[in-house]
């Protein structure tokens, strides 16, 4: 969940209107090359793109999402509220755990794709995509104002850190400064949480003193943290965790985090996913809830459901080095006679298993798996099949 980053741009060109991350002095001085994205100066990369992605991997992989934003939901009844304003059913949620989500609009398309963590018995935040965050915060507040709850745009005073990889619950364990919330609060009792944490919880921590909130999420497809802190805890905690895990944890851009989230198969918002395109459509059927009492924005159009006609997501896969792109069109045959099918939403040459590999938009019959289908790659048609996602799964 998050937007491609778009072209470089220079920091003094940029330097009067784009926003910083508290860690923009960090990356500066590691020699990162930035990128204008939703608004924001962030890492596109710091070394090569493919050493990065294999990091992650491999090891370990250090990412700076303080662009993202975070909106609180809380009060008596914040969670019979996020049941109306989200696709899925929130109040179904314990303390301590995440759930991805859609916020839909009324005729079901996606305004964007969310992770909802409930940090209390009736609070909740809310993590959007970077450009997206003005209109998801107006969008709840609009959705919630018939409940007893109220809502904070707490982005501005949140930062985030994931780290990721098959290494990164051994680096942050081994971190020094860690403890949880409450009794005890020591290191040994923080390595404990993080060997119980399972996949899409979170506790409450401390880093030298300062709230953290650690996430076992991520959006890379593999095991690893995600952490909420003040933006001036920052820096020490990025500068602990380099540190600690040495050359195993490599400081990433976005544009590894891009294929890596392509690999594992994960929409991204403007490309899989958007205000004409039904969960359906996606693959994401079963994050709308269409079991839970009440309505909820969008489930008319939901329960309606797409024409007959409309186009679905498939993966794609090819061979040689050529990769498709976004917007790339599709067609059912090699030949300027054939039809056209679909469109490429996002697409690269896999890092990890060395082909080509891509998500499009096709005709219904067109995307049973095995189908073969041609990829227009700048005037010549490639083949490439009807695959499953994920491309790429963790093994362990």
């Amino acid at each position: 969940m998050t937007q491609q980053p778009g072209t470089t741009t220079s920091p003094e060109a940029s330097a009067a209107t784009e926003r910083r991350s508290p860690l923009d002095a960090v990356h500066r001085e590691a020699g990162a090359s930035f990128t204008d994205f939703a608004g924001w100066q962030m890492p596109v990369r710091y070394s090569s793109d493919l050493a990065e992605h294999h990091a992650v991997r491999t090891h370990a992989g250090l990412f700076d999402l303080s662009h993202m934003g975070e909106i609180v939901v809380v009060g008596p009844e914040a969670a019979l509220a996020l049941d109306y304003a989200l696709a899925g059913k929130l109040s179904a949620i314990d303390e301590g755990q995440a759930k991805y989500s859609l916020l839909l609009d009324r005729d079901g398309g996606v305004i964007d794709d969310v992770v909802v963590y409930r940090t209390g018995a009736d609070r909740f935040m809310v993590v959007a995509n970077a450009a997206n965050r003005e209109v998801v915060a107006e969008e709840l507040r609009d959705r919630t104002s018939p409940f007893d709850t109220e809502v904070f745009d707490e982005s501005d005073d949140i930062a985030l850190i994931a780290l990721q990889g098959p290494d990164a619950r051994e680096v942050l364990s081994q971190t020094p400064g860690f403890g949880v919330q409450g009794p005890g609060n020591d290191e040994e009792d923080f390595v404990t949480a993080l060997e119980n944490v399972k996949y899409y919880r979170a506790f409450a921590a401390e880093y030298e003193g300062a709230p953290v909130l650690v996430a076992r999420t991520g959006y890379t497809g593999e095991d690893g943290f995600e952490l909420y802190v003040a933006p001036e805890r920052a820096a020490s905690i990025w500068e602990a965790l380099r540190e600690t895990g040495g050359p195993r944890v490599v400081p990433c851009g976005l544009a590894s985090r891009d294929t890596l989230r392509l690999e594992a198969g994960m929409p991204l918002y403007g490309h899989e996913l958007g205000r004409h395109i039904l969960p359906v459509q996606a693959g994401l059927e079963r994050v709308v809830a269409l079991s839970k009492e009440g309505d909820f924005v969008g489930r008319e159009a939901i329960e309606q459901g797409p024409a007959a006609d409309a186009p679905v997501l498939v993966g794609l896969a090819g061979e040689g080095r050529r990769a498709p792109r976004a917007d790339y069109e599709v067609y059912d045959g090699p030949g300027e006679d054939a039809a056209r099918v679909g469109v490429v939403t996002s697409g690269a040459l896999s890092p990890t298993l060395g082909h080509p590999i891509a998500m499009a938009f096709v005709a219904p019959d067109a995307a049973e798996l095995g189908r073969e289908l041609f990829v227009d790659v700048r005037g010549t048609r490639l083949a490439a099949s009807v695959v499953a996602r994920p491309f790429y799964q963790r093994t362990n």
